[in-house]
């Protein structure tokens, strides 16, 4: 990013009424009276408090939304060797306790805390005070059952309230939390749930998805058959199907009149388990604290999102995603919370944007990809839909391109905050992205959260700025997980993150602070194009190659060759009816030259079936690198973690052809 650059107009800027009424603009002077935070500077100066000041930041933060401990810390940090940093050391609270606060004050008992969307567009609401009493039942129920602190509590469940509610009594509970979606296989489910040996399952009969009804019936009984450690099954009738003998019937477990009782647990003790992709073998249980994630959530939330309980969150996720659990946190800001459960995409690509007229959300979250296809589809959201309520629409999952940007703004509302957020189910959260008070520029993220010391490292570790780098956080967060399950001496954990910069994290994400202070994402370092020591980032590529109309969607892979030579193929999957002549290729070429550069060219184009995606919808490079390079399927790509284990013969064929 040059200077030059810098003074580009941006896209989005909000105006004095906006900046002076967020969240963030109030904790600021609060803290600068409080806490010796810089009055002045605006944001800059803020982020720059956050990580100089890293314990007095945090401290600050659990004061400014009034965390209830039950046995207070004197530091917010007490070691801060990563990995292992010690968060408000001696402090016990409860998450589940904060989740549902909103609901003690008797005038806001009544409104809705959940809203709840089918692909029908049907909606039912669930008021706070509904929510604490059905969470206050079942977390009765499962203490009857035996369930005790650290036991973990297991939920095959699709995005609906009853999801919400196992959550929330687990931790209410001191339980783990760890769910799948329904769409995922067994062995999928099977290689999650085993390593953890949850002592309950919550489960759905089946879901409704793309307007067919998929049961599940079968799926749950080989669950039930591989994971011994169950002692209680508990059924969800969600398409109608009797109870399977030895089953609990939910509607028993959440009728009582009981107010939840919050067991008091250690700031660290675990809060649930998340899961990396396993695209290259098991998947990592990830796990994460009761304190860390409820600090780190009402930090984004709060403010970076700028929610409070006039809001409505909508976020289209699943159960088998980490945004699926930052959803649910949107009830530590006292907002409500839309659940959606459905296909994206059904009865037509305007799916989503019906759901967020319909529930009036406030802040709508979606994938980047959602953004393309609307964009490619030429649907017309701000024409068609009352979207008025719309502050902020934030994307995720992968860069949103410099096209989405403009077609949110053009499209939706001219006076459309964007934020284009990134990080990772490793920290569940984001480590740059939304910032309220600060100005949209074309695709970029507007700048690193507070206290996330983000840098781009070079690999000697030194930082850049306007250079591409490895995106590093050299100051630790408490929502970074507290171990991984089944890593008994942390070496996995370690090198996971650690290996590269010891004490620093890496990514593995290619990024560009720019000198304005915001954030470009380039893509996943580990699956990064290098050709003649020039390094680029596959996002780059897709951004520029998708917008001609005939191209669905694609995949570039760079290949170091035995003889020294590097091997860079394109694969498109084509829109129907488009066809891959030389009139095609010279376009995608001639497209990639004038918007990146010559090196960013593919040495081949190479039309393909389909382009294979994690179960989370993100495409897998790393693997068909490995499958080209000459790899095993079964040793280069965990069958369960893929969406459609069928294409990746394409790749093994190409790779015995070239052999």
């Amino acid at each position: 990013m040059t200077s030059a650059a810098a003074n580009e107009a941006p896209l989005w800027q909000p105006d004095p009424e906006r900046i002076a009424a967020a969240a963030v603009t109030r904790f600021q002077s609060w803290a600068a009276e409080r806490y010796g935070a810089p009055a002045e500077g605006g944001y800059p100066a803020l982020h720059r408090w956050s990580v100089d000041e890293l314990d007095t930041f945090w401290r600050a933060v659990a004061d400014w939304f009034d965390v209830r401990f039950s046995t207070p810390s004197e530091t917010a940090i007490g070691d801060r060797t990563m990995p292992g940093a010690q968060w408000f050391p001696g402090a016990t609270l409860n998450y589940a306790e904060h989740a549902l606060r909103a609901g003690e004050d008797p005038l806001h008992a009544g409104a809705p805390a959940l809203l709840h969307v089918d692909e029908t567009h049907a909606q039912a609401a669930v008021s706070w005070s509904e929510l604490r009493r059905q969470v206050g039942s079942l977390a009765a129920e499962l203490r009857a059952l035996g369930v005790r602190p650290g036991d973990r509590v297991s939920g095959y469940l699709p995005n609906i309230p009853q999801s919400v509610v196992a959550l929330l009594a687990t931790a209410a509970v001191g339980g783990v939390w760890t769910s799948c979606a329904p769409d995922f296989g067994a062995r999928s489910v099977l290689d999650r749930f085993q390593q953890v040996e949850p002592v309950v399952l919550f489960t759905v009969d089946g879901y409704r998805y793309g307007g067919k009804e998929h049961d599940r019936t079968e799926t749950v009984a080989e669950l039930r058959r591989e994971l011994p450690t169950l002692r209680a099954v508990v059924h969800i009738p969600l398409l109608g199907t009797p109870a399977p003998e030895g089953t609990l019937a939910w509607s028993a477990l959440t009728s009582a009149d009981t107010e939840p009782v919050f067991e008091q647990v250690p700031f660290d003790h675990p809060l649930w388990v998340l899961y990396s992709s396993g695209t290259t073998g098991l998947p990592k249980a990830i796990v994460q604290s009761q304190g860390g994630i409820l600090l780190e959530h009402l930090k984004q939330l709060g403010l970076h999102c700028d929610l409070g309980p006039a809001d409505r969150f909508f976020w289209y996720t699943s159960t088998g995603w980490m945004m699926w659990n930052f959803l649910v946190s949107g009830l530590l800001t006292g907002t409500t919370v839309v659940l959606y459960d459905g296909s994206p995409g059904y009865p037509d690509v305007s799916a989503q944007w019906r759901v967020a007229e319909q529930t009036g959300a406030t802040l709508y979250g979606t994938s980047a990809a959602y953004v393309m296809a609307c964009r490619k589809a030429g649907i017309h959201p701000g024409r068609d839909f009352d979207l008025s309520r719309i502050q902020c629409v934030a994307t995720t999952g992968s860069p949103l391109p410099p096209d989405g940007f403009r077609w949110l703004h053009d499209e939706v509302a001219e006076d459309l905050w964007i934020a284009s957020v990134s990080g990772g189910t490793d920290v569940c959260s984001c480590f740059a992205g939304a910032v309220p008070t600060l100005p949209v520029h074309i695709g970029e993220l507007q700048a690193p959260c507070l206290g996330t010391d983000l840098q781009s490292w070079d690999p000697a570790g030194k930082p850049l700025i306007g250079e591409v780098g490895e995106l590093v956080v050299t100051n630790p967060l408490p929502s970074m997980p507290i171990h991984f399950w089944n890593d008994p001496d942390g070496s996995r954990y370690r090198d996971s993150y650690f290996e590269m910069y010891p004490g620093v994290w890496r990514h593995g994400d290619w990024i560009t602070l720019t000198d304005r202070g915001s954030v470009i994402i380039h893509g996943r370092s580990d699956s990064t194009l290098n050709r003649q020591g020039v390094r680029m980032g596959s996002a780059d590529i897709y951004e520029a190659v998708e917008r001609l109309p005939e191209i669905r969607e694609s995949l570039v892979i760079g290949l170091e060759e035995p003889d020294g030579g590097y091997w860079m193929p394109l694969f498109v999957h084509l829109a129907d009816g488009a066809a891959l002549d030389d009139d095609l290729r010279d376009r995608i070429k001639q497209t990639i030259r004038a918007n990146l550069s010559p090196r960013h060219v593919p040495d081949e184009i190479i039309e393909v079936p389909g382009i294979p995606h994690t179960l989370t919808g993100k495409r897998i490079e790393v693997p068909v690198k490995r499958l080209l390079q000459g790899t095993e399927l079964a040793k280069a790509v965990n069958p369960g973690s893929i969406d459609n284990l069928e294409l990746l013969h394409f790749y093994e064929d190409l790779a015995r052809t070239r052999r």
